[in-house]
């Protein structure tokens, strides 16, 4: 079951996502519904906000990437097929010490046809559950690490616009402000 996309302009997208304290069925078919919308949109990571809810939940699924990075999950190096798609549900993202920063030109599903230069760390860590509300711990870099932080930034309602130096987003104004008045001509008040 795919579920719509909220596009930018929509008040949600800008909400502070609600820790997950049960682990049931509704968050399972919701999990589930998340990752059959990314794979529709052809995305490699989708947010809650993103779906009409203010959770502290995301999907990833970088099977289709290009492997520019690395992984350590729960102390393996398990194949992606594995544990991908990802359920992350309460993540915590730490920046590595001592990774620099690195800028690449970003998209986001609730901005379709958008994309811009943004700066973010390379190697983190993250802490988290999954759906079934069992820990874990991903130390990874590169396209993954960046993925994790765009969707936990949708999670705490910063939109990768703001990540964006002025003369990027300054650039994409008019873009932005178009989609703006498209999602508000088009009602949507989620």
């Amino acid at each position: 079951m795919s579920l719509q996309i909220v596009h930018y302009n929509t008040p949600i997208l800008r909400e502070k996502g609600a820790k997950i304290t049960q682990f049931d069925a509704a968050l399972l078919a919701l999990s589930e519904a998340m990752i059959a919308t990314m794979h529709a949109a052809h995305g490699i990571g989708l947010a809650a906000q993103q779906v009409g809810h203010a959770l502290q939940l995301c999907v990833v699924d970088l099977r289709n990437a290009d492997i520019d990075f690395t992984w350590e999950l729960d102390g393996a190096k398990p194949p992606l097929e594995l544990f991908m798609p990802m359920v992350l549900v309460n993540p915590v993202v730490r920046i590595n010490p001592r990774t620099d920063d690195y800028v690449f030109e970003e998209g986001c599903l609730s901005f379709p046809e958008i994309r811009g230069d943004v700066i973010r760390p390379d190697g983190i860590t993250v802490k988290f559950m999954d759906q079934h509300g069992v820990p874990h711990i991903l130390a990874t870099d590169g396209l993954f690490a960046r993925c994790i932080q765009h969707e936990v930034d949708h999670l705490n309602g910063v939109l990768f616009i703001d990540r964006m130096e002025k003369p990027v987003r300054s650039a994409l104004d008019k873009d932005i402000k178009a989609l703006a008045l498209a999602t508000k001509s088009a009602g949507i008040s989620s």
